[in-house]
């Protein structure tokens, strides 16, 4: 291919994408038409997420489930965190939590689970007391203890938003592919985990895990839902790309093993830094297994 053919194909790339960032923003002659797809986009789309090939369990040459902490104070991780203030951007924009939460609540993500492997399902009306508390003020109570009704002003609705979830836990599988000689990665479950909601307020709130979600169900959903892209705002990634691609940072607590799956900290107590050097540990074994398929 020559230098012009290269260009033209680039510049034709660049023109189909160009709206992809809010579409039909450069065509809108009013606010109420951008993000409106026309009826040849509607017609012509055929956007899916890339279906999961078929693994035969004997082709997997050798595998290990890990659980990650994704930590939403660093910074590679920020796109899944924000925004939290969703009342000045438009609707395309949306928080990892607020997505989740609007497809349960709607049932496109028909299942939640207890814990990270998937045993005991749970519904939304069961995790309402770890999503909100309600409490009275003492006032109210004073109210009460009166014998008169108790007025709507004290009582105090305390709701966990997306500004709460301080980390994600995920569970992924790491296996050797012997077909095609490549270690690859599959993301099983993912869980938003924020303070106490009854301690939310105090500065040693226990973490909680909100709810497991079994990842392959809520495929679809994440890919209509983008994240920014910092790096090219006409490019926004769906979650299901960025998080299939590993794009964010994640620290390993715990992999499976003989002893029930132990994590790091039960056997590495007291000390963060011993914890961490664990888990690049468990990190360079994993990495070691590929390079050693390729040593003769």
């Amino acid at each position: 291919m020559n230098l012009k053919s290269f260009l033209i194909i680039l510049v034709a790339t660049l023109i189909s994408t160009s709206g992809f960032g809010q579409t039909n923003l450069l065509n809108a002659k009013t606010p109420e038409d951008i993000n409106q797809k026309t009826e040849a986009e509607i017609a012509y789309d055929n956007d899916e997420p890339l279906s999961y090939g078929y693994v035969n369990k004997r082709d997997v040459l050798w595998a290990k489930t890990v659980w990650e902490i994704i930590d939403l104070d660093e910074r590679m991780n920020f796109p899944l965190y924000y925004p939290i203030d969703t009342n000045n951007i438009g609707p395309e924009r949306r928080s990892l939590y607020d997505v989740l939460m609007k497809n349960i609540k709607n049932g496109r993500i028909p299942n939640i689970y207890t814990d990270s492997y998937f045993t005991e399902k749970r519904t939304l009306a069961d995790i309402q007391a770890t999503l909100s508390k309600v409490d009275t003020t003492d006032l109210g109570i004073a109210q009460l203890n009166a014998g008169e009704e108790l007025d709507a002003q004290y009582i105090d609705r305390r709701d966990i938003t997306s500004a709460d979830i301080e980390e994600y836990r995920v569970r992924g599988y790491w296996y050797v592919d012997k077909r095609l000689g490549e270690l690859k990665y599959r993301l099983i479950g993912i869980a938003p985990v924020a303070p106490d909601v009854n301690f939310i307020d105090d500065e040693n709130s226990t973490m909680v895990e909100l709810f497991w979600v079994f990842f392959p169900e809520a495929r679809e959903v994440l890919h209509e839902a983008k994240a920014f892209n910092r790096l090219n705002t006409s490019m926004p990634i769906s979650f299901d790309h960025m998080l299939n691609s590993r794009r964010f940072s994640g620290v390993i607590y715990k992999e499976d093993n003989e002893y029930g799956d132990r994590k790091v900290s039960e056997y590495i107590s007291d000390n963060a830094l011993m914890q961490l050097l664990e888990s690049e540990r468990i990190k360079e074994v994993i990495r070691n297994i590929e390079i050693d398929l390729w040593n003769y």
